[in-house]
C-alpha cells in the first residue's frame, strides 16, 4: 500500500461533518428525546433526523395510530396507568426498528422500564425548557390531558419538581431556549458529538 493509500489518521475522522461522525458512533442505537410537554421534542426531533438522514418517529403518534384513539381519548376512557403500559411497549418496538430519532411524551422516561428500555437502545437527551417558556408554548394547544386543571402553570410547575430529577439521569442535558429550532438542533448534535466521540468526555452527559 502507497503512502496515499494508507488509511485516514484518526485526525482525518475527527475532521469528517459532525453528521457523519454522530452516524458512526450511534450505531445501531436511536437519539432519544426526553422531557415536558412544550419542551420542543418533537419539532427538534424532526429536523434532527433530517440533519442526521434518520427516520423520525414521535411516541404519542405511535400511541395514536395503534390504539386508533387520539392521547385524551386514551387517558379519559382508560386512565393513565393503562395509557403507560401501552406507551411503554410502543417505545420498546420503536426503538427495536432503530437507528431513529424519537420524541418521547413527557411521562414515558419516569417508568423504570422504559428508561432501562432507552438506555440499552439509545442514548437519550433531555431538553430542559424554564416554566415560562414551557407555559408559553403548552398555552397554544387544549388537548394535554395532565393539563386540564384549575391552575394549568401550578400543575406544570409540580410536574416539573416531579420529574426533572428523573430527567437528569439523561444521558445529554441541552437547554431549550427561546431561539431557533435550528439552533436547538445544533446544540443537540454538538453535545452528542462530545458525549460519544470527545476522548475527555465519552460516558459524561453534557451540562
Amino acid at each position: 500500500m502507497t503512502e496515499t493509500e494508507t488509511e485516514p489518521s484518526g485526525g482525518d475522522i475527527a475532521a469528517d461533518p459532525i453528521e457523519v461522525r454522530l452516524r458512526r458512533a450511534l450505531g445501531a442505537r436511536s437519539i432519544v428525546l426526553v422531557g415536558l410537554m412544550g419542551a420542543g421534542k418533537s419539532t427538534v426531533g424532526r429536523r434532527l433526523a433530517a440533519r442526521l438522514g434518520l427516520m423520525f418517529k414521535d411516541a404519542d403518534n405511535e400511541i395514536e395510530a395503534a390504539a386508533h384513539l387520539t392521547i385524551p381519548d386514551i387517558f379519559a376512557i382508560y386512565g393513565e396507568p393503562s395509557f403507560r403500559e401501552g406507551e411503554e411497549r410502543v417505545i420498546a418496538r420503536l426503538i427495536r426498528e432503530g437507528p431513529l430519532v424519537l420524541a418521547t411524551g413527557g411521562g414515558a422516561f419516569m417508568r423504570e422500564a422504559t428508561r432501562a428500555r432507552i438506555a440499552q437502545g439509545g442514548v437519550s437527551v433531555w431538553l430542559k425548557a424554564e416554566l415560562d417558556v414551557l407555559m408559553r408554548r403548552v398555552r397554544k394547544r387544549g388537548n394535554r390531558p395532565l393539563l386540564q386543571t384549575d391552575d394549568p402553570e401550578e400543575t406544570m410547575r409540580q410536574l416539573m419538581e416531579i420529574r426533572h430529577p428523573v430527567y437528569g439521569s439523561a444521558d445529554v442535558m441541552i437547554p431549550s431556549r427561546d431561539v431557533s429550532h435550528d439552533r436547538v438542533v445544533e446544540d443537540v448534535m454538538e453535545a452528542l458529538d462530545a458525549y460519544l466521540n470527545g476522548p475527555s468526555n465519552q460516558g459524561v452527559a453534557a451540562q
